[in-house]
């Protein structure tokens, strides 16, 4: 099985694909990350058994220390149906059996500050860039800075700005695997906190492709989409 290795300060950490006999593990760092978070709507948890089909399915690293699961990512095989992401970034029916899910990372608090969350991201898409999925897709609350930043630097783009999970907005990022993107030619920056302008940007076949804050705010830098579906 193959292992990634590293250091966290003075101790060694091993991340590797997880088995079900984490499923316990990985709901009680879950229990814990909850427990911590300010605005829970940041976070959709998932159950044991989402997290053991993640795992049947090669889906779903762990980083351990001295043995203990201290985080974790989890990619999903989405069900298909009208509420799938792909269709919110413009995919036909037919294409949706290779898109995969950027689920959810857990990081230990005492764990925080090491840029785990990003080493994980790199890791995953590295899995993907191996796999015959074509696109990646994934949802993140506005404002939530942290995730924005880190699908960001994957290389994911939002394609999407809308209400998801009993009416939480969120925006839909996606990234076409084994394909590059081209810079777009015009670039807007949109306040964070103007959905509707943004909304209208999406809808007319733009993506954002970065953040920035300027003045205390947070915007998002919007560039034609061109073809990068």
């Amino acid at each position: 099985m193959k292992e990634w290795t590293g250091m966290l300060g003075e101790k060694e950490y091993v991340v590797r694909l997880l088995k079900k006999d984490s499923v316990e593990d990985i709901l009680r760092l879950q229990d814990i990350v909850l427990g911590t978070l300010i605005n829970n709507d940041f976070l959709s948890p998932l159950t044991g058994e989402e997290y053991e089909d993640a795992i049947s399915k090669n889906l779903m690293v762990g980083v351990f220390v001295e043995g203990k699961l201290i985080a974790f990512r989890a990619l999903a095989i989405p069900e298909i149906d009208e509420y799938h992401l792909g269709y919110d970034i413009g995919l036909e029916t037919e294409q949706l059996k290779k898109v995969v899910y950027q689920e959810i990372t857990n990081v230990h608090p005492d764990y925080r500050g090491f840029g785990l969350q990003k080493k994980l991201g790199t890791i995953v898409m590295e899995l993907l860039d191996a796999s015959p999925y074509t696109h990646v897709c994934a949802t993140v609350a506005p404002f939530n800075i942290a995730s924005l930043k880190d699908k960001l630097s994957q290389g994911l783009v939002i394609g999407a700005l809308k209400n998801k999970y009993a009416d939480m907005l969120r925006y839909v990022f996606y990234k076409k695997l084994h394909e590059d993107r081209e810079a777009g030619s015009e670039v807007l920056e949109i306040n964070m906190a103007d959905t509707e302008k943004q909304q209208q940007l999406l809808a007319n076949g733009w993506i954002g492709t970065s953040i920035l804050q300027k003045d205390d705010e947070w915007y998002v830098t919007y560039e034609e989409k061109g073809s990068y579906l």
